[in-house]
């Protein structure tokens, strides 16, 4: 078993005796992710350590997104919730890139793709292979192309 699925299930095993329903459940839901992931395809594998922190990735990426519905439709409450839910993954994973940080690494990518000739809105593809091994994990897709486009604009 990887390191991080186990400090999950430790930290479920904390939760339920301490009777921390919003971690428990959480984390539950999370596991079962984890172990949807693990037997889908072919055959059933275990996942790395990378792996999980997608999958974790996934799951507080959805809970931001039905926070923000739960919120335009009026219904504050359960947005806090998965609020809650979403920041209790975040600590899972590793902390994200600053805005400042992440302009740095596509400016540097930009530039690389200039280099080889790419130029204008059409040099996003060759940008974002650039920069998505750089910031995998650390920042999310919509926000790295985002920056891309706003550096390639000028």
């Amino acid at each position: 078993m990887t390191t991080l699925k186990s400090k999950l299930k430790e930290d479920l095993t904390t939760a339920m005796r301490a009777r921390d329903e919003l971690t428990a459940s959480t984390l539950r839901l999370t596991l079962t992710a984890i172990t949807k992931e693990e037997v889908s395809g072919k055959t059933s594998r275990e996942l790395s350590d990378d792996e999980v922190r997608k999958v974790i990735a996934k799951e507080a990426k959805k809970r931001r997104e039905a926070a923000e519905a739960f919120a335009q439709g009026g219904r504050t409450e359960q947005a806090e919730r998965e609020r809650a839910e979403g920041e209790l993954l975040d600590a899972y994973l590793p902390k994200q890139l600053s805005d400042e940080e992440l302009t740095a690494i596509v400016a540097q990518a930009v530039e690389e793709a200039r280099s080889a000739g790419a130029e204008g809105p059409r040099a996003m593809g060759a940008v974002m292979k650039i920069v998505n091994p750089k910031v995998a994990g650390l920042a999310e897709g919509g926000r790295v192309a985002a920056t891309v486009k706003k550096l390639l604009a000028g």
